[in-house]
């Protein structure tokens, strides 16, 4: 099967699709290859920070996000179960995608290929494209237990000896990040569920009485932490962002908002270009220009909290005391507007230009 467009976006996570839908509302023609059959991921984007609502509202979507149906745009699609497996080209140049659906192979050529497909992303790897790890001392393991009605209302971060947990409210549920030292998961395996169950109660006494609600290790979901980020963010027709461009550490929970950030201006920079099919090797580094500074302060500071915050409580068997750049802030309760700010708008927000 052939097909073909002017912007073939690898990934419908939330930056493939907000890229997309930029584009298509700037009139540029797109499609999106999602892999997966549906967007029910439980741990695919947990948050939602302020400067992604205020995209949300430059778009007219805030108010309309839950409301059905949505506003078409005949330049967007989205194709489901189809998984990019490599790329095509044509005198070293990227002039499309290979990709592997329920009906068979299918190839689509497009003027310009953006990897959106995440921090395992085969777009980059098959493109070649040089990759600087930083290096992440932790991994994560996600898993939810239900909720009851004298829990704690918001989410928070619990501290124990030697242990970090995250507790995301969903509801009914909570979404837990159980953090753990790199490559120790076998090693938890190998102890026995419940271990594991035994380590999270310690973590969080109040969900003592659900534990048993991990029933299997299949309950439990391992996210291989990575901090990278790419020399170069393209080569002559592709493009990568979002995680595929940098792999964020879910410290802070910035990857979402940074991806969403990454769509924004890679639409304010390209869309025009796009629509003239014009796009050149300079039009794709200024997109990277544009971002690459945010994307790596970003990850600075979640290295420097890895080494400072999460290394100490691993290697201690006592519950760790506060860092001292937490003491100062809890003391001067204006400094808490700075990290505040720095999670929630990022260093570099982006705002709607393209039409």
């Amino acid at each position: 099967m052939n097909d073909r467009t002017t912007c073939c976006i690898a990934g419908g996570g939330p930056a493939g699709v907000m890229l997309g839908y930029v584009l298509a509302r700037a009139g540029v023609e797109v499609l999106v290859l999602e892999k997966h059959q549906d967007f029910f991921r439980d741990f695919r984007g947990d948050t939602i920070h302020p400067s992604t609502l205020e995209i949300m509202y430059e778009l007219g979507l805030l108010e309309e996000l839950l409301r059905l149906p949505h506003q078409k745009f005949p330049q967007f699609r989205i194709r489901m179960q189809t998984e990019v497996t490599g790329l095509l080209l044509e005198n070293d140049r990227v002039v499309g995608v290979k990709a592997r659906t329920p009906e068979g192979t299918l190839d689509v050529g497009a003027d310009l290929v953006v990897g959106a497909d995440g921090r395992a992303s085969t777009v980059r790897e098959r493109a070649g494209l040089e990759v600087i790890d930083l290096g992440a001392p932790i991994d994560v393991l996600w898993f939810r237990v239900k909720k009851k009605d004298d829990d704690p209302r918001q989410a928070f971060g619990y501290v124990g000896a030697g242990q970090f947990m995250v507790l995301i409210d969903r509801g009914d549920y909570w979404q837990c990040a159980y953090v753990i030292r790199k490559g120790s998961y076998e090693e938890r395996e190998q102890r026995g569920l419940q271990a594991f169950r035994d380590e999270v109660a310690l973590c969080a006494p109040f969900l003592a009485d659900r534990t048993r609600e991990i029933a299997q290790w299949d309950d439990v979901k391992l996210l291989t932490v990575k901090v990278n980020h790419l020399r170069r963010w393209y080569r002559e027709g592709l493009l990568c962002i979002g995680d595929a461009a940098h792999a964020m550490s879910p410290v802070g929970g910035v990857g979402i908002n940074l991806a969403i950030q990454d769509a924004v201006a890679t639409a304010n920079l390209l869309a025009a270009k796009l629509r003239t099919h014009t796009v050149k090797m300079s039009d794709l580094k200024a997109v990277q220009t544009r971002r690459e500074r945010a994307a790596n302060v970003t990850q600075r500071v979640q290295v420097f909290l890895h080494k400072n915050v999460l290394e100490p409580i691993f290697e201690s068997r006592e519950t760790v005391a506060p860092p001292a750049l937490l003491k100062l802030v809890e003391r001067y309760p204006r400094l808490r507007r700075i990290p505040g700010r720095m999670l929630g708008m990022g260093f570099r927000p982006e705002h709607i230009r393209s039409e």
